[in-house]
């Protein structure tokens, strides 16, 4: 057999733990796949006696990320610190530039420096692996650099967030607001004490981004995404939609047109006949339309120690089957010095149309109002409903919901409609304005 495979495990929180346990327990079962051993000869947390459920003894222990990437006698750096910047920038920089392979699960390191790592790598001749980076436990990433390289890609889009898929479902299963379901989240573990970059959407944006590279061979440009999280979506939203034959999920979409590549992350209704309508609680989907091969959907755990884990495993297993000798293909699907500039799309109708949810007073004047501002910028209604409220605002009259249903219109001209209404002094609460996307195939 060959030798063993030595690998050092920056990170010994839920993933490093985890990818440890897997490690040791399959030792022998992971040799013979493998065709060599892999041992971790190195580790790097802040406490070295923190009991971990797992016998790291035998392995060096290294308080500093950077020196274990620097004098550890490793074949495999394997990052699962977190962060964009320091000590995970440096420390997997320091790795690669000495010639060893790196696996990472940090999102959003790579999409930050993603490009310039990716370059070390192609450099010395080594690997960049981060399937655990995106989508968890579904072999995204796998998919689009290996299997689907004679496709050409035209559109990705889907569920990436775990935390902001799981709210939104338990929202229309139980009936319950945004605050007490992210509550219920945060309990079992699904949610972070501070939410803020799961359900503001930046987590998604940053998978997004590596996703949008690898789809479409541009430098990976995570600043070039409209950017919209699921904080203001109402249980009424939620009844609205299911009324309408519709769920509401939080999507990262990215599409090729003839003007560039747009980039998106926002709540969305979708039709619930659809396969990505039925994608519940924390699982992650992700859908690829290609020229040869169609529509492809791939769904699994999205987050979690194990399903992480999972994903670094099979990147380092990869390592350790490749022959000696062996020509390892680009980190980002095409060379790194070969990526075109990303350019952004100019806007353009979005064709899947608005759902618009406007609280007004219930008097003379309002609907003829609503029809005009509707007119004056072009929109075409498909519907529009209407539903009993509560008093108004200054007790004098009672107010409604109105729920108005867009043909294919342009963003801007939705907003600009919805503020002329709101300068009117009609509305009562703050307008919704949600995307509704009619996935090809239902």
């Amino acid at each position: 057999m060959a030798h063993a495979l030595k690998i050092g495990i920056a990170g010994l929180g839920t993933v490093g733990a985890s990818l440890a346990r897997i490690l040791s327990t399959r030792h022998n079962k992971l040799a013979d796949i493998c065709g060599r051993p892999i041992d971790i000869v190195a580790v790097s947390a802040r406490d070295a006696n923190k009991d971990r459920g797992v016998d790291l003894s035998g392995a060096q222990f290294y308080s500093d990320p950077v020196q274990m990437a620097k004098e550890a006698e490793i074949d495999v750096f394997v990052e699962l610190i977190g962060g964009e910047d320091d000590p995970a920038l440096s420390a997997v920089r320091t790795a690669l530039s000495r010639g060893c392979h790196a696996v990472t699960a940090n999102k959003a390191l790579l999409a930050r420096h993603g490009v310039e790592l990716a370059r070390i790598a192609e450099e010395k001749g080594v690997l960049l692996n981060f399937e655990a980076a995106v989508a968890g436990g579904i072999p995204v990433i796998k998919a689009m650099r290996e299997s689907l390289t004679g496709n050409s890609i035209s559109r990705v889009f889907g569920i990436l967030n775990g935390t902001c898929n799981y709210i939104l479902t338990e929202m229309e299963r139980v009936g319950l607001s945004f605050e007490d379901c992210l509550k219920e989240a945060q309990r079992l573990g699904y949610a972070e004490a501070d939410p803020t970059f799961d359900v503001e959407g930046n987590d998604t944006a940053h998978k997004l981004a590596l996703l949008t590279s690898l789809a479409f061979g541009t430098q990976i440009s995570p600043d070039d995404i409209y950017l919209e999280g699921i904080s203001n979506i109402s249980i009424e939203d939620i009844r609205a939609a299911d009324d309408l034959g519709f769920r509401i999920k939080l999507l990262g979409v990215a599409q090729k047109t003839d003007s560039g590549i747009e980039q998106r992350v926002h709540p969305t209704m979708v039709p619930k006949n659809s396969v990505i309508a039925q994608v519940d609680g924390v699982t992650n989907a992700v859908a690829i339309d290609a020229d040869v091969l169609g529509e492809l959907m791939m769904s699994g755990p999205g987050a979690g120690g194990d399903a992480t884990a999972s994903a670094v495993m099979g990147d380092i297993a990869d390592i350790a089957k490749a022959q000696p000798g062996h020509q390892y293909g680009p980190v980002l699907g095409r060379p790194a010095i070969h990526l075109e500039p990303y350019v952004r799309a100019r806007m353009r109708s979005h064709e899947g149309g608005y759902f618009i949810r406007l609280t007004v007073e219930d008097k003379t004047g309002v609907f003829a109002s609503l029809a005009r501002h509707m007119s004056d910028n072009d929109i075409s209604l498909e519907s529009i409903v209407q539903r009993p409220g509560q008093n108004g605002s200054n007790g004098n009259g009672d107010k409604k919901t109105v729920i108005l249903v867009t043909h294919a219109t342009m963003e801007a001209s939705v907003r600009q409609a919805v503020q002329s209404i709101s300068d009117d002094g009609y509305l009562l609460d703050k307008p919704q304005v949600i995307r509704i996307e009619r996935p090809e195939g239902g």
